[in-house]
């Protein structure tokens, strides 16, 4: 249990002491971006696990001295300060690229290793004593939530010892390191089996390398499904004896079941709507593997989907036909089809399903469908082990978080306790 020596103090009070650096963004103008300079990070980049780089602004270079005070530092502890997004925390590690806070980012950055463990302070805004203040706050105002400066300077926050900072900062973040892992590894995966559609059956590459008289780098088997020349069609020059059919003559785009949210039952069946998973259940409509595509609200958008799920009245879920059972084939397809334009028409946007089923759509040989599906479910299934995994280790992390912080877990028990988790 948290004795005597813990310190109940205030962020006022750890910044009068020099202990502790807060501070907001740069607010930049549409004329100051568009560059190749320094990143410009916006609170819509930093999620609850990682800080997400892909599309950021950048500041145009000549500008780096104007901005440099606003440059995160490795160690910071930031939080996203305004609209419903506010308390999303992450933490600025030594391996990412340099960047600009925005005016919706706060950053909390330690001054005193002696005082205040930066760490810690990372998992500290993910506790109990930081969230009660946060939800205070946000009730306090009808206006959109908001975390400004001076309500950051009233903070409460209980420390322990430094030493017992570090320690809790190291347990969890050991955590945080292998759910890391974890992510990049999964990305990394995911785009193996993006190139692997692209190169077969987008830009042709086995086919070509075959019709030039190159070795095409394929197990013989392997190569001989592809043909050594092309032919003309409505699509352009497509390989040899592939057909053109339209997307309906290959899928069917089945209607989700409304289930609204009182209504689903404690389970690990995830429920999916248009923007992606939005709760459990403990039944599902259909049997996984399976593909999710949004109808309304955010339509076009396709998810796989591992296990077992229910797709709700917002989406469809794809049915593969006879002549194309490679569901990988099929998800992959979506993603370079322009769903999102085939638009019902209504106010609230949405997918026309026989719209896009007239899209047209290149189909191989099924015994080349087959080594497809072979090679994707392969890339799918370990990104589905990398994701149970790491659905384990946060689950672990955010029971042992309240009670290291506390004090009520000692430092020991939960380092062994993550050790055998990510043994």
């Amino acid at each position: 249990m948290a004795g005597d020596k813990f310190d109940k103090t205030t962020f006022a009070e750890l910044i009068a002491d020099g202990a502790l650096e807060i501070g907001d963004g740069y607010r930049a103008k549409n004329d100051e971006l568009g560059g190749d300079g320094l990143i410009f990070l916006r609170a819509g980049h930093v999620t609850d696990t990682h800080i997400d780089f892909e599309g950021v602004d950048r500041f145009r270079a000549e500008l780096e001295p104007r901005v440099r005070s606003k440059l995160a530092r490795p160690g910071d502890a930031v939080i996203t300060t305004k609209g419903n997004s506010t308390g999303r925390t992450t933490y600025v590690s030594p391996s990412m690229p340099p960047f600009v806070y925005s005016p919706h980012l706060s950053f909390w950055r330690s001054l005193d290793p002696n005082r205040i463990e930066g760490g810690f302070l990372r998992y500290w805004c993910r506790g109990s004593e930081f969230a009660a203040q946060l939800a205070g706050m946000k009730a306090s105002t009808d206006m959109a939530p908001y975390l400004s400066l001076i309500d950051q300077k009233r903070l409460q926050i209980t420390l322990p010892p430094v030493s017992e900072q570090r320690a809790i900062a190291h347990i969890l973040g050991t955590l945080d390191d292998k759910i890391e892992l974890n992510r990049r590894m999964n990305e990394t995966l995911e785009a193996m089996a993006r190139a692997l559609f692209k190169s077969w059956f987008v830009g042709f590459d086995p086919v070509r390398a075959k019709a030039e008289g190159r070795d095409p780098g394929l197990p013989k088997p392997l190569a001989d499904l592809f043909p050594d020349s092309f032919e003309d069609s409505e699509l352009g020059e497509i390989p040899k004896g592939w057909e053109v059919r339209k997307l309906g003559d290959l899928l069917e785009l089945a209607y989700g079941k409304a289930l609204k949210a009182e209504d689903r039952q404690e389970g690990n069946v995830p429920v999916y709507g248009s923007n992606g998973q939005v709760g459990w259940h403990d039944e599902g409509l259909v049997a996984g593997p399976g593909i999710v595509v949004g109808r309304k609200g955010n339509p076009g958008i396709s998810t796989w989907v591992a296990s077992d799920f229910f797709p709700i009245d917002t989406t469809f879920y794809v049915v593969p036909k006879t002549n194309c059972r490679s569901l990988h084939f099929l998800f992959h397809v979506l993603q370079i089809h322009d769903l999102a334009s085939l638009g019902a028409d209504s106010a609230v946007p949405g997918l026309n399903r026989n719209l896009a089923y007239m899209s047209d759509q290149l189909l191989p040989p099924a015994r080349l469908l087959e080594q497809f599906e072979r090679l994707a479910g392969g890339f799918s299934r370990r990104v589905n082990c990398g994701n149970e995994e790491t659905r384990a280790l946060a689950d672990l992390r955010d029971t042992v978080l309240p009670k290291l912080i506390s004090g009520d877990l000692r430092v020991k028990d939960g380092a062994h306790i993550v050790l055998e988790a990510t043994v």
